[in-house]
C-alpha cells in the first residue's frame, strides 16, 4: 500500500519559513518523480515544484528563488524548503510520486498571516 505524508505545515508570519516533509512508503522512491502541489481557497490546484530521480528539479514561477525541493532517497522522503513566505502562498500543500501513476498525500495547511 502506497502512503505519503506530508507534515511541517502550520502557521508563520510574512517573511518566515517553514520545510515541508513527505516520508512516503510501499514504492521504490529513489525512482519516482516527486512534487508539491498546493490549493489555495476558492482556487485550483496549482503545481509548486518537482524533483526527478536524478535531482532536476522544476519549479514555478511564483515560487523561484524562494521555494527549494530536494530529497533524501536514503529516508524515503522529500522536502520543500520555504523562505520568503507571502500571504498568497497560503493554501494546502500535497506532496505527489508520480511513475507509472501519480500517488497524493492527504495535505497539510499552510498558513501566513500576521
Amino acid at each position: 500500500q502506497v502512503q505519503l505524508v506530508e507534515s511541517g505545515g502550520g502557521l508563520v508570519q510574512p517573511g518566515g519559513s517553514l520545510k515541508l516533509s513527505c516520508a512516503a512508503s510501499g514504492i521504490r522512491f529513489s525512482i519516482w518523480v516527486m512534487g508539491w502541489y498546493r490549493q489555495a481557497p476558492g482556487k485550483q490546484r496549482e503545481l509548486v515544484a518537482t524533483i526527478s530521480p536524478s535531482g532536476s528539479t522544476n519549479y514555478a514561477d511564483s515560487v523561484k528563488g524562494r521555494f527549494t525541493i530536494s530529497r533524501d532517497n536514503a529516508k524515503n522522503t522529500a522536502y520543500l524548503q520555504m523562505n520568503s513566505l507571502k500571504p498568497e502562498d497560503t493554501a494546502v500543500y500535497y506532496c505527489t510520486a508520480r511513475f507509472t501513476t501519480t500517488y497524493w498525500g492527504q495535505g497539510t495547511q499552510v498558513t501566513v498571516s500576521s
